[in-house]
């Protein structure tokens, strides 16, 4: 396996636009087969920007930066619960040529633990019903589909995804 490096959490402005042109590489690259070029481009604008990343830091959302060898290999957000025992995983992206080094596996380990440290006791996530590799390398990881939602974002456009839950403990 390689090096998989690190993990810091986004604390700064510069931390902020490196997650949003990291998103950038990744939806262009990933999702426009899925859902379409102007759909991405609405989505990053709208949810991955440096400005909604800092309005969602602002909102309590921690993002966190996977680093290998001076390299941003991916990111995830955390969004907790207030009061029903469960934290978001609410972005999850890894870069195409650092998939298979283990830095999801990484990203993933770090939010489980982070999870039973503050006593949430169940990790959940949405995923695009068609975005099929990721949905079985949830499954492989002891995530379980839950439950479907197709959600209007505006512009047009819907999320029709599926929400998948790992429990804790």
């Amino acid at each position: 396996m390689q090096n998989i490096g690190h993990i810091v959490r986004v604390k700064n402005k510069s931390h902020v636009d490196i997650v949003a042109k990291l998103a950038r590489e990744i939806w262009e690259q990933h999702f426009t087969p899925i859902i379409g070029a102007a759909q991405v481009e609405y989505m990053l604008e709208k949810f991955q920007s440096s400005r909604a990343i800092s309005s969602q830091l602002d909102e309590g959302w921690e993002y966190y930066i996977s680093i290998r060898e001076n390299d941003y290999v991916g990111y995830i957000a955390l969004v907790p619960g207030i009061s029903d025992g469960k934290i978001q995983l609410s972005k999850f992206y890894v870069n195409k040529p650092d998939r298979g080094s283990g830095a999801g596996s990484q990203l993933l380990h770090f939010t489980e633990e982070t999870s039973r440290e503050r006593g949430f006791k169940t990790v959940w996530l949405t995923v695009n019903r068609f975005n099929t590799n990721a949905i079985e390398w949830y499954l492989r990881r002891g995530f379980l589909v839950t439950d479907e939602v197709k959600k209007d974002i505006g512009g047009g456009f819907y999320m029709d995804d599926f929400i998948m839950e790992k429990k804790m403990w």
